[in-house]
């Protein structure tokens, strides 16, 4: 199968995020007096939005009052995150193969809109892709394939000719629900977090000298 497009996860993947997101939590479960498991919390909830992490949390509450919730969680990432973000070793290289050999370039994230202008801001990754995805379109968050399937829709491309590059199991759950392979990214979970998923082509820890592949195989 022809390889056609790279669909890239923004945090834990393309930006080094996922540690300021665990502190921004922490902080918040603290100010809610809630207990908080980091490394269970991730597992079950990465590539979610706040909203739909929090309506488990507090099924009994609407979204009026959740809102000011998931609110209050971002802007203490975007507090740290102005100060501390950076970028995924090779992240720009491996988006400079991509051009290089004229593949579709997306980025297929469930934060919201003001996290994405921070990264953008800092990094210049919009000049980059061809298109981003993400729950702001109305899409559902993974695991659900929504943004993953609009962003090959969007660029005229195969889901089959996509490879999805991800560092959360509902992240590769969603690419395998679009039919589509992936590359793990263990920035946060050890590869054995993602066995069983039989879309899973390769498991790295950065880009550090990654080559794409010539083909899906």
């Amino acid at each position: 199968m022809t390889l056609a497009a790279l669909l890239f996860d923004m945090d834990g993947t393309l930006i080094d995020s996922m540690p300021l997101h665990e502190r921004s939590w922490a902080l918040w479960h603290a100010e809610m007096a809630l207990p908080y498991d980091a490394c269970g919390f991730f597992a079950a909830t990465a590539g979610r939005t706040n909203l739909e992490i929090l309506r488990d949390l507090f099924p009994a509450h609407d979204e009026e009052t959740l809102q000011p919730m998931a609110a209050r969680k971002e802007a203490l990432y975007r507090e740290i995150a102005e100060r501390e973000l950076t970028l995924i070793a090779g992240a720009r290289e491996v988006i400079a193969q991509g051009r290089a050999r004229g593949l579709k370039i997306a980025i297929c994230t469930a934060a919201p809109p003001a996290n994405i202008a921070i990264a953008f801001t800092r990094f210049g990754l919009g000049a980059l892709v061809d298109t981003v995805t993400s729950p702001a379109d109305g899409l559902r968050g993974k695991p659900h394939p929504d943004i993953f399937l609009e962003a090959a829709r969007r660029m005229g491309v195969d889901p089959a000719q996509c490879l999805v590059f991800e560092d959360a199991p509902l992240g590769i759950e969603a690419a395998r629900s679009g039919g589509m392979a992936a590359v793990v990214l263990t920035t946060t979970l050890p590869a054995q977090a993602f066995d069983g998923y039989d879309n899973v082509r390769q498991s790295i820890a950065d880009f550090t000298d990654y080559t794409l592949p010539p083909s899906l195989g």
